[in-house]
Protein backbone atom coordinates (compact mmCIF):
# COMPACT_ATOMS: atom_id res chain seq x y z
CA UNK A 1 0.00 0.00 0.00
CA UNK A 2 2.78 2.16 0.93
CA UNK A 3 4.30 1.58 -2.49
CA UNK A 4 1.26 2.66 -4.59
CA UNK A 5 0.92 5.46 -2.36
CA UNK A 6 4.94 6.80 -3.63
CA UNK A 7 4.43 5.52 -6.89
CA UNK A 8 1.27 8.41 -7.59
CA UNK A 9 2.83 10.81 -5.49
CA UNK A 10 5.88 10.24 -7.69
CA UNK A 11 3.29 10.27 -10.81
CA UNK A 12 1.67 13.53 -9.88
CA UNK A 13 4.96 15.52 -8.60
CA UNK A 14 6.16 15.14 -12.09
CA UNK A 15 3.10 15.94 -14.24
CA UNK A 16 2.40 19.17 -12.11
CA UNK A 17 4.49 20.59 -14.43
CA UNK A 18 2.05 19.61 -17.26
CA UNK A 19 0.94 22.16 -19.57
CA UNK A 20 -2.48 22.53 -19.00
CA UNK A 21 -4.64 21.13 -16.30
CA UNK A 22 -6.46 18.22 -18.78
CA UNK A 23 -3.17 16.97 -18.81
CA UNK A 24 -2.71 16.91 -15.21
CA UNK A 25 -6.19 15.42 -14.88
CA UNK A 26 -5.64 12.14 -16.86
CA UNK A 27 -1.99 12.02 -15.62
CA UNK A 28 -3.58 11.85 -12.14
CA UNK A 29 -6.29 9.57 -13.33
CA UNK A 30 -3.91 7.24 -14.75
CA UNK A 31 -1.91 6.97 -11.51
CA UNK A 32 -4.87 6.40 -9.27
CA UNK A 33 -6.26 3.39 -11.66
CA UNK A 34 -2.47 2.39 -11.09
CA UNK A 35 -2.39 2.14 -7.54
CA UNK A 36 -6.26 0.66 -7.10
CA UNK A 37 -4.50 -2.40 -9.29
CA UNK A 38 -1.90 -3.03 -7.26
CA UNK A 39 -2.99 -2.33 -3.38
CA UNK A 40 -5.28 -5.64 -2.12
CA UNK A 41 -8.29 -4.28 -0.72
CA UNK A 42 -8.92 -3.48 2.97
CA UNK A 43 -12.36 -3.96 4.50
CA UNK A 44 -12.98 -0.85 6.82
CA UNK A 45 -15.43 -1.29 9.54
CA UNK A 46 -18.63 0.01 9.68
CA UNK A 47 -19.20 3.59 11.02
CA UNK A 48 -20.88 3.65 14.51
CA UNK A 49 -23.67 4.83 15.44
CA UNK A 50 -23.75 7.38 18.26
CA UNK A 51 -25.55 6.57 21.57
CA UNK A 52 -27.73 9.67 21.00
CA UNK A 53 -29.83 7.24 19.18
CA UNK A 54 -30.29 4.84 20.95
CA UNK A 55 -31.81 6.88 23.78
CA UNK A 56 -35.14 6.85 22.15
CA UNK A 57 -37.80 4.07 24.00
CA UNK A 58 -39.46 2.03 21.74
CA UNK A 59 -42.97 2.59 20.22
CA UNK A 60 -46.04 0.28 22.37
CA UNK A 61 -46.01 -2.84 20.25
CA UNK A 62 -42.60 -2.67 18.84
CA UNK A 63 -40.05 -6.11 18.32
CA UNK A 64 -36.64 -5.71 19.52
CA UNK A 65 -34.61 -5.10 16.74
CA UNK A 66 -31.85 -6.60 18.49
CA UNK A 67 -31.51 -8.04 22.26
CA UNK A 68 -29.12 -7.10 24.65
CA UNK A 69 -26.24 -8.87 25.53
CA UNK A 70 -27.27 -8.86 28.88
CA UNK A 71 -30.50 -9.92 28.71
CA UNK A 72 -30.82 -12.36 31.93
CA UNK A 73 -32.98 -15.34 33.27
CA UNK A 74 -35.10 -12.44 35.53
CA UNK A 75 -33.25 -13.74 38.93
CA UNK A 76 -31.80 -11.72 41.25
CA UNK A 77 -29.03 -14.12 41.20
CA UNK A 78 -25.59 -12.47 39.88
CA UNK A 79 -22.02 -12.51 40.77
CA UNK A 80 -22.45 -9.49 42.99
CA UNK A 81 -25.82 -9.61 43.91
CA UNK A 82 -27.10 -6.40 45.87
CA UNK A 83 -29.20 -6.94 48.72
CA UNK A 84 -32.67 -7.41 48.23
CA UNK A 85 -33.15 -6.12 51.99
CA UNK A 86 -33.35 -2.25 53.21
CA UNK A 87 -31.96 -1.21 56.25
CA UNK A 88 -33.67 2.38 56.00
CA UNK A 89 -36.09 4.04 58.39
CA UNK A 90 -38.93 6.25 57.58
CA UNK A 91 -38.79 10.06 58.79
CA UNK A 92 -40.56 8.72 61.52
CA UNK A 93 -38.08 6.16 62.72
CA UNK A 94 -40.05 3.17 61.99
CA UNK A 95 -38.72 0.08 59.64
CA UNK A 96 -40.09 -0.60 56.60
CA UNK A 97 -43.68 -3.05 56.49
CA UNK A 98 -45.04 -2.67 52.72
CA UNK A 99 -43.24 -3.42 50.12
CA UNK A 100 -44.18 -2.54 46.12
CA UNK A 101 -43.15 -2.93 43.24
CA UNK A 102 -43.63 -2.49 39.84
CA UNK A 103 -42.10 -3.88 36.57
CA UNK A 104 -42.94 -3.46 32.74
CA UNK A 105 -42.56 -6.64 31.59
CA UNK A 106 -42.21 -5.90 27.56
CA UNK A 107 -44.95 -9.17 27.18
CA UNK A 108 -45.76 -11.23 30.19
CA UNK A 109 -44.83 -14.77 28.30
CA UNK A 110 -41.68 -13.59 27.53
CA UNK A 111 -41.07 -12.27 30.82
CA UNK A 112 -42.09 -15.23 32.42
CA UNK A 113 -39.61 -17.52 30.29
CA UNK A 114 -37.02 -15.56 31.01
CA UNK A 115 -37.44 -16.31 35.09
CA UNK A 116 -39.47 -13.11 35.87
CA UNK A 117 -41.25 -14.98 38.55
CA UNK A 118 -38.00 -16.09 39.97
CA UNK A 119 -37.28 -12.03 41.26
CA UNK A 120 -40.72 -12.10 42.29
CA UNK A 121 -40.17 -15.17 44.53
CA UNK A 122 -36.83 -13.74 45.80
CA UNK A 123 -38.54 -10.00 46.76
CA UNK A 124 -41.53 -10.84 47.79
CA UNK A 125 -43.68 -7.82 47.28
CA UNK A 126 -46.81 -7.21 49.32
CA UNK A 127 -48.26 -5.57 46.02
CA UNK A 128 -46.86 -6.00 42.46
CA UNK A 129 -48.04 -4.17 39.16
CA UNK A 130 -47.30 -5.60 35.86
CA UNK A 131 -47.40 -3.67 32.45
CA UNK A 132 -47.62 -4.06 29.14
CA UNK A 133 -48.67 -7.72 29.85
CA UNK A 134 -49.79 -8.44 26.19
CA UNK A 135 -52.05 -11.00 27.64
CA UNK A 136 -55.48 -11.95 29.00
CA UNK A 137 -55.98 -13.85 31.91
CA UNK A 138 -57.03 -17.01 30.34
CA UNK A 139 -53.81 -17.25 28.55
CA UNK A 140 -51.87 -17.31 31.74
CA UNK A 141 -49.55 -20.34 32.33
CA UNK A 142 -49.53 -21.45 35.86
CA UNK A 143 -46.07 -20.31 36.63
CA UNK A 144 -47.61 -17.16 36.44
CA UNK A 145 -50.06 -17.71 39.36
CA UNK A 146 -47.75 -17.58 42.25
CA UNK A 147 -49.41 -18.34 45.63
CA UNK A 148 -50.59 -16.50 48.41
CA UNK A 149 -51.71 -13.10 46.13
CA UNK A 150 -54.97 -11.87 44.67
CA UNK A 151 -54.51 -11.17 40.89
CA UNK A 152 -56.20 -8.55 38.75
CA UNK A 153 -56.15 -8.39 34.88
CA UNK A 154 -56.63 -5.55 32.67
CA UNK A 155 -56.21 -6.28 29.29
CA UNK A 156 -56.87 -4.19 26.09
CA UNK A 157 -59.61 -4.68 24.11
CA UNK A 158 -58.93 -3.09 21.51
CA UNK A 159 -56.28 -4.68 20.25
CA UNK A 160 -54.93 -8.38 21.16
CA UNK A 161 -51.99 -8.75 22.61
CA UNK A 162 -50.98 -5.29 23.35
CA UNK A 163 -50.38 -3.01 26.26
CA UNK A 164 -52.58 -4.36 29.44
CA UNK A 165 -51.87 -4.57 32.97
CA UNK A 166 -51.50 -6.35 36.04
CA UNK A 167 -51.59 -6.43 39.94
CA UNK A 168 -50.40 -9.27 42.25
CA UNK A 169 -51.67 -8.48 45.81
CA UNK A 170 -51.14 -10.26 48.97
CA UNK A 171 -53.58 -8.00 51.07
CA UNK A 172 -57.09 -8.13 49.23
CA UNK A 173 -58.15 -4.92 48.00
CA UNK A 174 -61.83 -3.98 49.37
CA UNK A 175 -62.22 -2.58 46.11
CA UNK A 176 -61.02 -2.85 42.36
CA UNK A 177 -61.51 -0.90 39.39
CA UNK A 178 -60.67 -0.92 35.91
CA UNK A 179 -59.69 2.37 33.69
CA UNK A 180 -61.02 5.65 34.91
CA UNK A 181 -64.41 5.58 33.28
CA UNK A 182 -63.66 7.40 30.14
CA UNK A 183 -64.28 5.00 27.27
CA UNK A 184 -61.58 6.23 24.91
CA UNK A 185 -59.13 5.86 27.39
CA UNK A 186 -60.18 2.18 28.69
CA UNK A 187 -60.02 0.29 25.56
CA UNK A 188 -55.91 -0.28 26.28
CA UNK A 189 -55.94 -2.19 29.98
CA UNK A 190 -53.70 0.61 31.20
CA UNK A 191 -55.44 1.40 34.73
CA UNK A 192 -56.09 -0.52 37.62
CA UNK A 193 -57.26 1.39 40.94
CA UNK A 194 -57.22 -0.58 43.97
CA UNK A 195 -58.58 0.77 47.60
CA UNK A 196 -57.04 -0.49 50.91
CA UNK A 197 -57.69 0.09 54.21
CA UNK A 198 -55.16 3.03 54.58
CA UNK A 199 -55.05 4.45 50.53
CA UNK A 200 -55.38 3.81 47.18
CA UNK A 201 -53.26 2.07 44.90
CA UNK A 202 -53.14 3.22 41.16
CA UNK A 203 -51.15 1.52 38.76
CA UNK A 204 -50.58 3.00 35.47
CA UNK A 205 -49.39 2.06 31.99
CA UNK A 206 -49.43 5.81 30.19
CA UNK A 207 -49.59 5.89 26.68
CA UNK A 208 -46.54 6.49 24.75
CA UNK A 209 -46.49 9.57 22.07
CA UNK A 210 -45.28 6.70 19.65
CA UNK A 211 -42.72 7.12 16.61
CA UNK A 212 -42.43 10.90 15.58
CA UNK A 213 -45.43 11.68 18.23
CA UNK A 214 -47.95 10.77 15.98
CA UNK A 215 -49.85 9.84 19.47
CA UNK A 216 -48.92 13.23 21.41
CA UNK A 217 -52.44 14.77 20.87
CA UNK A 218 -53.74 11.75 22.47
CA UNK A 219 -51.22 11.56 25.17
CA UNK A 220 -52.00 14.97 26.13
CA UNK A 221 -55.51 14.15 26.28
CA UNK A 222 -55.05 10.75 28.71
CA UNK A 223 -52.67 13.52 30.57
CA UNK A 224 -55.88 15.75 31.07
CA UNK A 225 -58.25 13.44 32.24
CA UNK A 226 -56.10 11.24 34.25
CA UNK A 227 -55.39 14.42 36.33
CA UNK A 228 -58.49 14.90 36.69
CA UNK A 229 -59.50 11.42 37.62
CA UNK A 230 -56.70 11.04 40.37
CA UNK A 231 -57.90 14.54 42.00
CA UNK A 232 -61.08 13.15 42.43
CA UNK A 233 -59.30 10.19 44.69
CA UNK A 234 -56.82 12.40 46.48
CA UNK A 235 -58.99 13.79 49.18
CA UNK A 236 -60.68 10.51 49.75
CA UNK A 237 -57.49 8.71 51.03
CA UNK A 238 -53.69 9.25 50.31
CA UNK A 239 -52.46 7.51 47.04
CA UNK A 240 -49.49 4.95 45.66
CA UNK A 241 -49.44 5.76 42.02
CA UNK A 242 -47.10 3.42 40.54
CA UNK A 243 -46.18 2.47 36.95
CA UNK A 244 -44.09 3.06 33.65
CA UNK A 245 -45.26 7.02 33.27
CA UNK A 246 -43.83 7.28 30.20
CA UNK A 247 -42.02 10.40 30.46
CA UNK A 248 -38.30 11.69 31.92
CA UNK A 249 -39.56 14.71 34.20
CA UNK A 250 -36.02 16.28 34.36
CA UNK A 251 -33.12 16.59 32.44
CA UNK A 252 -30.70 14.23 35.08
CA UNK A 253 -33.31 11.30 34.31
CA UNK A 254 -32.05 10.42 30.77
CA UNK A 255 -28.50 10.24 29.44
CA UNK A 256 -29.13 12.39 26.26
CA UNK A 257 -31.52 15.39 27.32
CA UNK A 258 -30.78 17.76 24.59
CA UNK A 259 -30.60 15.75 21.86
CA UNK A 260 -34.08 13.91 22.44
CA UNK A 261 -36.49 17.52 23.88
CA UNK A 262 -39.28 17.70 21.76
CA UNK A 263 -38.18 15.29 19.35
CA UNK A 264 -38.60 11.94 21.17
CA UNK A 265 -41.81 10.31 22.90
CA UNK A 266 -41.19 10.68 26.73
CA UNK A 267 -39.19 13.98 26.83
CA UNK A 268 -41.34 16.39 25.11
CA UNK A 269 -42.11 19.58 27.26
CA UNK A 270 -45.91 18.78 27.15
CA UNK A 271 -45.19 15.65 28.84
CA UNK A 272 -43.19 16.70 31.16
CA UNK A 273 -45.59 19.78 32.10
CA UNK A 274 -48.41 17.30 32.39
CA UNK A 275 -46.25 15.31 35.39
CA UNK A 276 -45.03 18.88 37.35
CA UNK A 277 -48.78 19.73 37.08
CA UNK A 278 -49.94 16.18 39.06
CA UNK A 279 -47.15 16.70 41.51
CA UNK A 280 -48.40 20.05 42.09
CA UNK A 281 -51.61 19.07 42.98
CA UNK A 282 -49.88 17.36 46.39
CA UNK A 283 -48.07 14.56 45.47
CA UNK A 284 -44.06 13.72 45.43
CA UNK A 285 -41.76 11.60 43.05
CA UNK A 286 -40.52 9.52 45.94
CA UNK A 287 -37.03 8.65 43.88
CA UNK A 288 -36.26 12.33 43.72
CA UNK A 289 -37.43 13.32 47.31
CA UNK A 290 -35.04 10.87 48.27
CA UNK A 291 -32.23 11.05 45.80
CA UNK A 292 -32.84 14.88 44.32
CA UNK A 293 -29.31 15.15 42.01
CA UNK A 294 -28.89 11.31 41.53
CA UNK A 295 -27.25 10.89 38.25
CA UNK A 296 -27.07 7.77 35.77
CA UNK A 297 -29.92 6.33 37.57
CA UNK A 298 -32.03 4.43 34.83
CA UNK A 299 -34.93 2.25 34.55
CA UNK A 300 -35.39 2.07 30.99
CA UNK A 301 -33.25 1.18 28.18
CA UNK A 302 -33.54 0.40 25.11
CA UNK A 303 -32.65 -3.32 23.38
CA UNK A 304 -30.36 -1.67 20.65
CA UNK A 305 -26.48 -1.06 20.54
CA UNK A 306 -26.14 -2.72 24.33
CA UNK A 307 -27.36 0.83 25.54
CA UNK A 308 -28.35 -1.14 29.04
CA UNK A 309 -24.43 -1.97 29.35
CA UNK A 310 -23.18 1.20 28.62
CA UNK A 311 -25.96 2.62 30.95
CA UNK A 312 -27.65 5.01 28.27
CA UNK A 313 -30.93 5.18 30.00
CA UNK A 314 -34.45 6.85 30.83
CA UNK A 315 -36.06 6.88 34.42
CA UNK A 316 -39.44 6.20 32.72
CA UNK A 317 -40.89 4.23 36.11
CA UNK A 318 -42.15 5.73 39.00
CA UNK A 319 -43.65 5.77 42.19
CA UNK A 320 -45.86 8.82 42.94
CA UNK A 321 -46.79 9.54 46.62
CA UNK A 322 -49.36 11.53 47.96
CA UNK A 323 -47.42 13.76 50.14
CA UNK A 324 -49.04 13.21 53.22
CA UNK A 325 -47.59 9.72 52.77
CA UNK A 326 -43.81 10.97 52.66
CA UNK A 327 -42.96 10.68 56.52
CA UNK A 328 -43.79 7.08 56.29
CA UNK A 329 -41.55 6.67 53.29
CA UNK A 330 -38.27 4.24 53.46
CA UNK A 331 -36.96 3.77 50.34
CA UNK A 332 -37.23 4.25 46.52
CA UNK A 333 -35.01 2.56 44.28
CA UNK A 334 -34.07 0.41 41.07
CA UNK A 335 -33.63 -3.42 40.70
CA UNK A 336 -30.82 -2.34 38.19
CA UNK A 337 -29.55 -6.33 38.33
CA UNK A 338 -32.77 -8.15 37.52
CA UNK A 339 -33.07 -8.75 33.70
CA UNK A 340 -36.40 -10.18 31.52
CA UNK A 341 -37.44 -6.93 30.34
CA UNK A 342 -35.73 -3.92 28.92
CA UNK A 343 -37.06 -2.06 32.05
CA UNK A 344 -36.16 -2.63 35.36
CA UNK A 345 -38.17 -3.16 38.14
CA UNK A 346 -38.89 -0.05 41.10
CA UNK A 347 -39.19 -1.15 44.08
CA UNK A 348 -41.12 1.06 47.39
CA UNK A 349 -40.83 0.33 50.88
CA UNK A 350 -43.09 2.10 53.42
CA UNK A 351 -44.14 1.89 56.93
CA UNK A 352 -47.52 1.74 56.73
Amino acid sequence: MIKAALFVFRRVATDLAAPNLQTFKRSFAVSLSSCKQTTTNINMPPKRKTEDADTEPAAEGETPAKKAATEGNGSAEAEETPSLECDKKAENGESWNFKTVAWNTGGFKSWLKKGGMNYVKEEQPDILFLQEVKIVEKDVAAEGKPDGYHVYWNPAISKKGYSGTALYSKIEPIDVKYGMGIEKHDQEGRLITAEYEKFYFIGCYVPNSGRKLVRLDYRQEWDKDFLEYIKGLKDKKPIIYAGDLNVAHLEIDLKNPKNNRNKTPGFCDVERDALTNLLNEGFVDSFRHMYPDKELFYSFWTYMMNCRAKNVGWRLDYFVLSKSLVPQLCESTMRHHVMGSDHCPIVLFMAM
